[in-house]
């Protein structure tokens, strides 16, 4: 098993490497000069200092020196300073902003599992019933809705029609931290961003359970008069989470860029913000920052993710 993770590691140390060197190529070869982003438009430089302030910066030298020397810095924990606050290192802000969005996620990946799994369950030992057919039809609704557009209707109806909810930001400005102000604020958001992902689980749930329920062992548990409820929840219920544990791993990424839609229409300041404040004002060392950060977190999920597959099912052996 530590072999297996010290290989999965090496293995996600070059996919990040990958991942970085793909966002430094784009940004590169987006229109416009990176020179741009750190001059006033109010105080024109003239050539001479532009070219002062491009070899201070280093995009005088060649592309491949310069990502080098930025992965370098990064991998000693030197992410930069951000080019619209003057004077603030990009491995601080990101910091800041990295407990808000863990907040918003997790708070809404958890519901999206209790609910997905939950529904699942009843869809499938409720086959072909109306209650079947009802969570279907609301998963198909919930799968269908894009992140943005769900979060644009929950806004309007249940923080501006019907006032059940704040229209944004993380805690009333002014006033005094309060457990009960931050869950009123996180509450329509969370939600919001478990719709989807609840729905996609319900369905991977009621399928594998299905699967599950027409298997001998089950079968034999009910001949021996075991009740429903234990063969549903001890027998079924553990084979059928291995799929779906699978697809939580996989949702965690995908969750990332629910969570810049929902931040961006809750002004939520987390990282999903901030990567897209970064990216209109073309802040380069945020960008790049903000996607190293994000992407080793999905990376250490995932891996997360495989070692519970296999310590769920003892059948499945690390390779």
């Amino acid at each position: 098993m530590l072999l297996y993770c010290l290989r999965r590691m090496a293995i996600g140390m070059l996919m990040l490497i990958a991942l970085s060197l793909l966002v430094f190529v784009l940004l590169r070869l987006a229109p416009g000069d990176p020179i741009d982003a750190y001059i006033n438009p109010n105080a024109p430089l003239s050539q001479t200092e532009m070219e002062m302030l491009r070899a201070r910066l280093g995009l005088d030298q060649p592309l491949p020196v310069q990502y080098l020397s930025w992965l370098w810095a990064a991998a000693n924990g030197d992410l930069g300073f951000s080019i619209q606050r003057a004077g603030v290192r990009v491995l601080p802000l990101i910091g800041e902003r990295i407990g808000p969005t863990l907040l918003l996620m997790l708070t809404g990946l958890a519901l999206a599992i209790v609910i997905g799994i939950a529904a699942g369950v009843v869809s499938a030992v409720k086959r072909n019933s109306a209650i079947d057919l009802g969570l279907g039809v609301l998963a198909f609704v919930g799968i269908s809705s894009p992140a943005f557009l769900t979060a644009l209707l929950g806004l309007y109806f249940f923080a501006v029609q019907l006032r059940w909810a704040p229209s944004g930001g993380m805690l009333t400005p002014g006033a005094l931290f309060s457990w009960g102000d931050l869950l009123s604020h996180l509450i329509l958001p969370s939600v919001l961003l478990s719709i989807g992902y609840a729905a996609l689980i319900m369905r991977y749930m009621r399928s594998s359970m299905l699967e599950v329920l027409n298997q001998d062992y089950v079968r034999t548990a009910r001949a021996k008069g075991v009740k429903e409820f234990w063969v549903v929840t001890k027998h079924a219920l553990r084979n059928a989470l291995l799929p779906v544990i699978t697809l939580i791993g996989s949702i965690v990424g995908v969750a990332i860029g629910g969570a810049i839609f929902i931040e961006s229409v809750f002004d939520w300041p987390g990282m999903g913000l901030l990567m897209v404040n970064a990216v209109e004002t073309r802040d380069y060392p945020v960008i790049m920052g903000g996607t190293l950060v994000i992407g080793a977190g999905v990376i250490v999920v995932n891996l997360l993710t495989d070692l519970t597959y296999a310590a769920i099912d003892p059948r499945i052996q690390a390779a």
